[in-house]
Parts: C-alpha cells; sequence; structure tokens
C-alpha cells in the first residue's frame, strides 16, 4: 500500500484525535498498560483510516456505515499478511476497536452513537465468534467510556451533594418508577445481578451492617431459586448510594408489599416483559445501544471487572451464582488485548 501523508487535514485529524482520545482514555484507567498493544491498536486504526481518507467521498467518522464497513473487508480478505490481509480472527480485533472509539467519541462529542461496526458484526457471525471456542459466543459488555457514560447517567437520579443547585437537585423531578428502573439496573452492572434476581429482590435483599458508610447499601442477598443457590454479592459504592436513596423514596412513597422493585403501589411484583423494557428503555435514554447483549451486558461487565481487579474467579462465580467453568469465556475476554472497565 502507497505511503500517504495522514492527518494533515481536518478530516483526517478527526479520525486522528477520535482515537488518541480513546487511547488517553484507556491508559488512565489502566485498562491498557503494553507498550505492544498500543502499537497493535494504532497500526489496526492507521490502516482503518487510511483506506477511509482514500475513499472518494472520504469515509467520516459519522458516515460510516454497514456499506463501507463491508467494502472494507472485502478489500483485504484472501490477501497474504504483508498486504494487511485481515483473518476473521484479526477482522474482530478491528471491528471492536472501530466500535469502541466510535462510542467514545459519541459519549465525549454528546452525540448519538455510530452503531455500523457493532450492526456488522451481528451480521457476520463467523467473525464475532471467531475467538470463542467451539463457536460459544464471548460475552457482551460495555467499554470503559460506555460503563463511565452509563454510571453518570444513573447516578442523576439520586441527590448529588457539592454540584450546582441545578444538577444537584434534578433527582426531584424523577417519578418512583424512573428512579425503580434506573436503581435496578444500577444493581446488574454495580453488582452482576440477572434480570430474575433484581425482579426477585426483596426488602430484605440490601445489607447495610457491616459496611463502612451507616445505612447505604453494600451487598445484596439473592434468594435460591431452584436452579442456582442463594447468595451474596457485592455492589459498587455508586450503586450503594442509588439502592440507599431508591429505599428512602420507597419508603416516602408509602409503596406496599415486600418486593424491592414492585410493579405498583400496591406491591405487585415485576412483570418480565415490563421489567425487560423498562431496562432497554434506561439503556437507550443513556445513549447505549439496547439490542446487542441486551441488560445481560451489565452483568458481564461487572463479571469482567471484578477478574480484572484481581478476584479469583470462584469467588467471582460465587457472586455470580454460576459455576466456576462458566468464567472460562470472561477469561478469554480479560487476556485479550481489549478494553474493559
Amino acid at each position: 500500500m502507497p505511503s500517504l501523508s495522514l492527518f494533515d487535514d481536518p478530516l483526517s485529524e478527526s479520525h486522528r484525535a477520535a482515537f488518541e482520545r480513546w487511547l488517553d482514555d484507556q491508559r488512565a484507567s489502566g485498562s491498557l498498560r503494553q507498550t505492544a498493544s498500543v502499537e497493535v491498536y494504532r497500526d489496526m486504526w492507521g490502516a482503518f483510516a487510511h483506506w477511509c481518507l482514500g475513499q472518494s467521498p472520504a469515509v467520516t467518522l459519522a458516515s460510516l456505515d454497514l456499506g463501507d464497513l463491508q467494502a472494507f473487508q472485502a478489500a483485504r480478505f484472501g490477501r497474504k499478511s504483508s498486504d494487511l490481509s485481515l483473518s476473521p480472527r484479526h477482522a474482530l480485533r478491528l471491528v471492536r476497536l472501530i466500535d469502541r472509539v466510535l462510542r467514545h467519541h459519541a459519549a465525549g462529542s454528546d452525540l448519538p452513537p455510530n452503531t455500523a461496526a457493532s450492526d456488522w458484526l451481528a451480521l457476520h457471525p463467523e467473525v464475532r465468534y471467531a475467538e470463542a471456542a467451539n463457536a460459544d459466543p464471548l460475552p457482551e459488555f460495555l467499554s470503559v467510556a460506555e460503563a463511565k457514560h452509563l454510571i453518570t447517567f444513573l447516578s442523576n437520579a439520586r441527590p448529588r451533594p457539592g454540584l450546582s443547585a441545578a444538577r444537584r437537585d434534578a433527582h426531584a423531578a424523577f417519578t418512583w418508577q424512573e428512579l425503580r428502573n434506573r436503581t435496578a439496573v444500577a444493581l446488574q452492572l454495580g453488582g452482576g445481578l440477572t434480570p430474575g434476581d433484581v425482579r426477585a429482590l426483596t426488602l430484605a435483599s440490601p445489607v447495610s451492617r457491616g459496611g463502612r458508610i451507616r445505612d447505604r447499601p453494600w451487598k445484596i442477598a439473592v434468594l435460591g431459586d431452584g436452579t442456582s443457590s442463594a447468595r451474596e454479592t457485592p455492589i459498587a459504592p455508586w450503586a450503594g448510594e442509588l439502592l440507599q436513596h431508591w429505599l428512602q423514596v420507597r419508603r416516602e412513597a408509602s409503596i406496599e408489599g415486600d418486593f424491592l422493585f414492585p410493579s405498583t403501589r400496591a406491591g405487585k411484583p415485576w412483570g418480565k416483559e415490563s421489567q425487560y423494557k423498562c431496562a432497554r428503555q434506561v439503556l437507550e435514554d443513556a445513549g447505549l445501544d439496547s439490542s446487542e447483549g441486551g441488560s445481560f451486558r451489565l452483568r458481564h461487565t461487572f463479571a469482567l471487572r471484578q477478574l480484572r481487579r484481581g478476584f479469583e474467579p470462584e469467588e467471582v462465580a460465587r457472586w455470580l451464582g454460576v459455576e466456576p467453568e462458566v468464567m472460562g469465556k470472561y477469561q478469554r475476554v480479560v487476556a485479550s488485548p481489549i478494553d474493559i472497565v
């Protein structure tokens, strides 16, 4: 491929800047430390940007669509590696990189995310499962930027001392149902709970005793359901703060019943379909794609974060309520040079 002078005009600069901002965040969060991995990512993005800028008209971060990605892949499949051939495994890593940079760029620019890369992967299972043993799909999860953005979005539903008056009191505008929905999603991301776990929680489930801050829940007791045994799982401090606020609002609203997240003021259980739609709406309102992986991405992100922080797979498995063998799919992701929260 002939050498071009990249990143010397406004259009090419936008490609470079988007990648560098994403890279800076990965380094700052500690998700990307190895110099070799950084160079691999830079080379991958450089090849992609080179192709984009070589099209007529040039492909921008906003205009990139399924047709562009298909043309980019078709231009490289079947070539020798020295000519930048893309094997399915290489294509998977590259398209994931494109997706993460695009979503990071959108979050930082307050724009709707361009989902062309994730949409392309959904249409090409031979690439999507290229790194999975026996075509066992790897878990979908949130990128660092997506997780940070979602945590901020969810936390806006509780009092925020220290912020400006408008932002500090923004939580007052939320209905109890909106607060319930955000708190339930928070426990999926901050505690690794399944949708079924969330619906089955009772007022006895939040555990505050033994925590660092009085009355703030720091773990959740999950009841057994016949397929998994009862367990306790820790929850992130930010999720505990939101849960503490929900418990207060629930009391003040005189919501009846024993379910932590009821469907009605009378305490009616939260139905599966209703809870699914509510979680999906929260993700969409946060500007995240709610189709790929659904809200289970939140549970997967929790599991990957704990493994990345150094907790043993057996301990994380207990928190999730799964057999230790299940952790293999998460460990394959942790071992890959990709960003996880």
